[in-house]
């Protein structure tokens, strides 16, 4: 199933438009570029609606966040709700300062199809979208203290949620699904969350919104399985974030069939 999503990605070669932050502008758009998908880093808020129509889907990504670009981020994802393209919602540092939590809120009322953050950005918008209290605390930042969270978020706003960890949890509030690809040392390398969100906006254009949760785990897990073998060759950060742009590059058939690690989860 992995492999022809990313057989169908790649023939698609899907238009991405990336509203994202400033320190993972080039890692996102090689990321796009080495699977098979098309990068369009366009922010400004003047050719906002005629490049949302143009695109397959869109990532917003809260990285880098300030009014003028939230401003183009709510009219981004407007438009596309507007034009019925899929998008997807980067919350980073949600819950840090009022206002990015605030401008969070703001683009999760405006329909994004899937939403994917760490545990603590997931615990935050849940709290702060005035949802019931779940078990668990934000410092462990283990994807599982999250799932309930989670699942209330899909549930208010129509979407899947993943939740990404050293196991990465994805759920459309009903459905769970994990994902155990991946490398201890993707977290040292900086925009690597950022890009594997850009790539899941990239399989979502290719898949009917009623199964963003399947091109969600896709891509989650493909991401991963490069890492696992970029850190096969590599001796550090700096080398893996090299390697894993040459790995997404070369998956194939056989190592993605026999890689990926995706599973039902209870």
């Amino acid at each position: 199933m992995a492999w022809e999503a990313l057989a169908k990605m790649r023939d698609a070669n899907p238009l991405v438009q990336c509203i994202t932050n400033f320190v993972s502008m080039d890692f996102m758009a090689n990321t796009l570029l080495a699977t098979g998908a098309s990068p369009a880093m366009a922010h400004a808020i003047d050719e906002i609606d005629e490049f949302v129509a143009i695109a397959d889907s869109l990532c917003i990504n809260a990285g880098t966040l300030s009014p003028e670009w939230l401003a183009s981020m709510k009219a981004a994802g407007a438009r596309a709700r507007q034009l019925n393209k899929p998008w997807v919602l980067d919350p980073v540092a949600a819950g840090a300062t009022s206002f990015r939590t605030s401008a969070c809120i703001e683009l999760l009322a405006l329909g994004p199809s899937i939403v994917r953050g760490n545990a603590s950005e997931i615990l935050a918008l849940s709290r702060a979208s005035n949802l019931p209290p779940t078990k668990g605390v934000d410092s462990a930042h283990d994807p599982s203290q999250a799932l309930g969270a989670a699942k209330s978020l899909a549930e208010k706003y129509h979407c899947v949620v993943a939740v990404s960890g050293a196991v990465d949890l994805v759920t459309d509030g009903t459905r769970v699904v994990s994902v155990s690809n991946g490398v201890p040392m993707l977290q040292k390398i900086t925009a690597s969350g950022c890009s594997v969100t850009a790539l899941i906006a990239a399989f979502a254009a290719v898949y009917p919104r009623e199964q963003h949760l399947e091109a969600c785990a896709f891509a989650l897990a493909l991401f991963g399985l490069a890492g696992e073998i970029g850190m096969s060759k590599a001796s550090g950060p700096a080398s893996l974030r090299l390697q894993l742009i040459d790995a997404l590059h070369g998956l194939d058939q056989a190592t993605v069939s026999s890689g990926v690690k995706i599973s039902e989860a209870s």
